[in-house]
């Protein structure tokens, strides 16, 4: 049996040996002969390959291959457009028009059957009725946007509601302090309408004038409907910017609906300051950490936070990279129109590139007017940032990037007068999307992203009355159209109850009155060293240390 196979093993092995020699031969003796043969196979293929190329049709443009990759970039969360989830590679590619929601991006669905209501009800005592005459109130607003929006229209539009006037009567000099000053009183915050009968009214009964310092959020929500009533007149009827702003930021509106029918407003919020009070981690390493870390240092009250925890919670801004992939998730194409309101961008045109990217034709106040037409409002950011807030109002859709002041009045005004949509970032749901992306296509980064910003897109009742604050939700100043609605409205409150869910969970509701922001706790807790805005074009006052209500107001 071994002979057998040892046999067998040396045929294999001759078989071999011959078929190597019979090649070998067949090479040495016919290679003259396979050289033309070869040159003209070679010259067929070619020009096959040629004629193919000419008769082909031309490949496609590059923006019909409907795909975007974002410029690389060093720091601020750089993105990827190739990850990979161990099992398989994912591609990460940002199409041009990034999938639609299942709705109109450029209006509300439900905001026809709603509209601001605000007027006073017969039981709401009028000001001819003086319960307490000759006693004075003096109000110290603070915040960048109040001084430009009061006036001689402000007092005669609620002469029946609150008897307001610009001086003070000579009589009540004898009630002031020594010093010739007057007797100021510091709200709590939130104060309820008892709250003032007990805290603040004995005091003015016995001083006869008393001013009431720092009052923004000095006021509870809690308060009855008349009196949230008259909180809307003067938030939606009684405060106008004077006749140069109110042009100025017109003209800006006029001039971005030259350039397209609908536009997107962005507030952007994306400043130093902004940045460092956040205390967030933007992927800039260590001189992100340093920079962000000497603007920190000027609150001494300020309280150090986890970057992550605060990310989880939602508390820090999008990047811009970020907020263009989430309005692209959306449905938003890369022709949309929108106009940027925001200061100083952390990281400049490095950390806007991604976002124009997405969104080429991105304008701001300054692209779309000249110097010279700026000129007498560019020295003061409370100015700069009225006109900001007059294009934002008048913008198709707005999207807000932080919960600030300007971002909350906006959105009640929106809401108040035929609720155009605000699109506020889900952001505790958003950041482990943004977290996890690469990991995923585009369609599942989309599909997500759609997903968690249901109940954030600016519909009727996506916030329950009383959550929130007043101001971004006057729900006791939005009336109901039952009429319209049975007319019209088939399937509305079916949508309307599923608007706030999300594959069976609710989505999170901004922070209430007791859960704002530290900010909004931190703010009143500085010493009085704030320095008024000036509105007068002689000077510009500029603070050493920046005041915290002044940069986060807006």
């Amino acid at each position: 049996m071994k002979r057998r196979e040892r046999d067998n093993n040396d045929n294999i092995i001759n078989f071999s040996n011959s078929l190597n020699f019979f090649v070998c031969r067949r090479r040495r003796t016919h290679r003259y002969f396979m050289i033309p043969l070869v040159s003209a196979l070679a010259g067929t293929m070619l020009f096959c390959f040629a004629l193919l190329s000419f008769l082909a049709p031309p490949p496609p443009p590059a923006d019909t291959n409907n795909l975007l990759r974002l410029p690389r970039r060093s720091s601020l969360s750089e993105f990827e457009n190739v990850g990979s989830n161990g099992d398989h590679e994912v591609v990460f590619r940002i199409p041009q028009n990034g999938g639609r929601l299942e709705q109109e991006l450029w209006s509300s669905m439900m905001g026809r059957f709603y509209y601001g209501c605000s007027n006073a009800s017969k039981n709401f005592t009028p000001a001819e009725t003086k319960t307490e005459p000759h006693r004075y109130l003096v109000i110290a607003t603070s915040g960048g946007l109040n001084q430009q929006r009061t006036g001689d229209w402000y007092i005669s539009f609620l002469s029946k509601d609150v008897k307001i006037i610009k001086e003070l009567p000579t009589h009540v000099n004898p009630h002031l302090t020594k010093a010739g000053t007057l007797y100021s009183i510091r709200v709590p915050r939130k104060c309820t309408a008892d709250c003032y009968k007990t805290r603040v009214l004995p005091v003015l009964l016995k001083k006869r004038v008393i001013q009431l310092s720092k009052f923004d959020y000095r006021l509870s929500n809690k308060l009855e409907e008349d009196l949230q009533k008259l909180r809307c007149r003067v938030n939606y009827h009684a405060l106008r910017y004077t006749n140069s702003i109110q042009e100025m930021g017109q003209k800006l509106v006029d001039r971005m609906r030259m350039k397209s029918k609908h536009f997107l407003a962005l507030h952007l919020r994306f400043e130093p300051d902004m940045l460092a009070f956040s205390g967030c981690d933007y992927g800039g390493g260590k001189k992100e950490s340093e920079e962000l870390g000497a603007i920190r240092k000027r609150w001494k009250s300020l309280r150090t936070h986890s970057p992550e925890k605060e990310r989880r919670q939602g508390k820090c801004p999008l990047t811009p990279e970020e907020v263009g992939l989430m309005l692209r998730a959306l449905g938003f194409d890369s022709d949309v129109h929108i106009y940027v309101a925001s200061g100083e961008i952390y990281g400049g045109e490095e950390t806007l590139a991604p976002l124009k990217a997405l969104f080429p034709n991105f304008y701001t106040k300054e692209t779309i007017a000249t110097m010279e037409e700026l000129a007498p409002f560019s020295s003061f950011s409370s100015r700069m940032a009225a006109l900001d807030y007059i294009v934002c109002d008048e913008s198709d859709v707005f999207m807000t990037n932080n919960n600030g002041n300007m971002a909350r009045m906006l959105a009640g005004r929106r809401k108040y007068f035929g609720h155009k949509p605000t699109i506020r970032p889900n952001a505790k749901k958003l950041y482990r999307v943004f977290m996890d992306r690469n990991n995923m296509t585009w369609e599942e980064f989309a599909s997500r992203v759609r997903t968690h910003q249901i109940g954030f897109m600016g519909e009727p009742n996506e916030m329950k009355p009383g959550r929130g604050g007043f101001y971004e939700n006057p729900a006791a100043c939005v009336c109901e159209d039952s009429g319209r609605i049975a007319r019209e409205g088939a399937g509305y409150m079916l949508s309307n109850e599923n608007s706030n869910e999300s594959n069976g969970e609710v989505n999170d509701d901004p922070p209430s009155d007791d859960e704002e922001w530290d900010y909004m706790e931190i703010e009143f807790r500085q010493q009085d060293k704030v320095l008024p805005n000036r509105t007068d074009s002689n000077s510009i006052v500029k603070p050493e240390q920046p005041v915290l209500e002044e940069i986060f107001s807006d």
